[in-house]
């Protein structure tokens, strides 16, 4: 009987829902099958930290975040609409574009919530310039390594974490943008390994690294790599089909400032090679090694950033001769791996590359230049930073099917669902 007098009655998006009174917004969203996106929120941790605002919602008209909300008799939430599903995306692109998240590089990725969180949110680039800011990894923790280019402040750790004797570990150092995560040395030196694997399941991203620890498992056996937690992902991004001809197309590829792996995921779809043969035919590529363009092209898929003056010229001729521009993998979309130059400045770059480098040739110890050469730019360039690109895949590389499902949905309006297991950042 006092079970149902604490029950309480209110609306999300319109839905009638029954709870607790005082619990928790987001987790009885959750309850309810209802997706409210966090990145900050652990259930354990309380009160509710609030920091990362990626769970916004309008709650009786005021935006604010839902996992600090309790929920109470009338409460009116509006969760996913499409100015909420807009914010909450514009937040996580920040974040992505304010800290150095190489994916295919980092221990945690395929464990990590915000790479989950962009998985969720279908973020395939970002609108932000990326800032590439130079920060310090800190290696004089006895048992732990701190990587600040990846840490988004949420503050799980400096909440969460102490010793047995009740001392924090992490505390919030600086103000303002100048904010960030430090760590006492002697505090942490007093964590057990088990205390240590805890911190670095706790923290969201790859931030905290437990040394000689490593979270590598394979692909499709990660935290976040088959199953989505929306049970209508696939339905949300259903294309509609269009009747048409399946007339044969023209495309044209290449590859820039990259490692060849998207053309070769590409070529990775098995038999189906065969029917695709029938179906587009390749000008300017690598694949065909045409040099040249002789037709317009219905598409052009460009693989790799911008790193010299060639690519540039390059990328402007494919913007020039295809209708449409798909920026395929993580290196056209935003820099990926080749971009961890883009925090240090180019002449220490080239100064390690060649003059500080061993060699076995003495006097060899010379930064090259020729005329022939093409031109090294000051960093990494996205390909939408140089051209307009109409349309990005993300991966590294993105699946082969998952890239013709695209293409033949772009060239044919071919109808296809994008699978969550398909849509990678690594």
């Amino acid at each position: 009987m006092i079970y149902m007098e604490n029950k309480i009655n209110f609306t999300i998006d319109g839905k009638s829902i029954q709870a607790n009174e005082g619990d928790n917004l987001v987790h009885v969203a959750k309850e309810n099958g209802i997706f409210i996106p966090s990145l900050c929120y652990f259930e354990h941790i309380e009160p509710p930290l609030g920091t990362c605002r990626v769970c916004t919602c309008k709650i009786n008209g005021k935006y604010q975040p839902a996992c600090t909300e309790r929920v109470s008799e009338g409460l009116v939430v509006e969760a996913n609409t499409d100015e909420l599903k807009d914010l909450r995306k514009a937040l996580v692109e920040m974040m992505f574009a304010e800290g150095n998240h190489i994916c295919p590089a980092c221990e945690k990725s395929g464990n990590c919530d915000l790479q989950h969180m962009g998985y969720e949110l279908g973020i395939a680039s970002v609108r932000f310039p990326h800032l590439f800011k130079d920060r310090i990894i800190d290696y004089k923790p006895s048992r732990m390594v701190l990587e600040h280019n990846r840490c988004i402040k949420c503050l799980r750790c400096v909440m969460d974490v102490k010793t047995k004797d009740g001392k924090k570990v992490f505390t919030y150092q600086n103000r303002g943008n100048k904010t960030y995560v430090g760590i006492d040395y002697d505090e942490e030196a007093k964590l057990t390994e088990e205390e240590a694997m805890r911190v670095m399941n706790l923290c969201p991203t790859g931030a905290i690294i437990v040394r000689g620890k490593n979270l590598t498992q394979p692909f499709g056996q990660r935290k976040f790599d088959e199953h989505s937690v929306q049970k209508n992902f696939n339905e949300k991004k259903h294309k509609p089909k269009t009747s048409l001809n399946m007339e044969k197309k023209i495309v044209a590829t290449c590859s820039l400032a990259g490692c060849f792996g998207c053309h070769m995921s590409m070529l990775d779809i098995d038999t189906d090679l065969l029917d695709m043969v029938e179906l587009v035919s390749f000008d300017k590529s690598p694949l065909t090694d045409i040099k040249k363009f002789s037709h317009r092209c219905h598409i052009g898929i460009v693989e790799g950033g911008c790193c010299n003056d060639e690519n540039v010229e390059t990328l402007r001729s494919f913007r020039e001769n295809c209708d449409i521009l798909v920026a395929l993998g993580e290196c056209s979309i935003w820099g990926g791996v080749p971009s961890m130059r883009n925090a240090i400045p180019l002449g220490e770059c080239l100064e390690e590359a060649y003059l500080n480098s061993a060699t076995n040739e003495p006097g060899s110890t010379v930064i090259p230049y020729h005329e022939d050469l093409p031109k090294i730019l000051n960093r990494i360039y996205a390909c939408n930073e140089i051209v307009k690109i109409d349309y990005f895949i993300p991966g590294c590389p993105p699946d082969g099917n998952h890239i013709w499902k695209v293409i033949k949905n772009l060239l044919w309006n071919e109808e296809y669902n994008i699978l969550y297991s398909e849509f990678k950042y690594d």
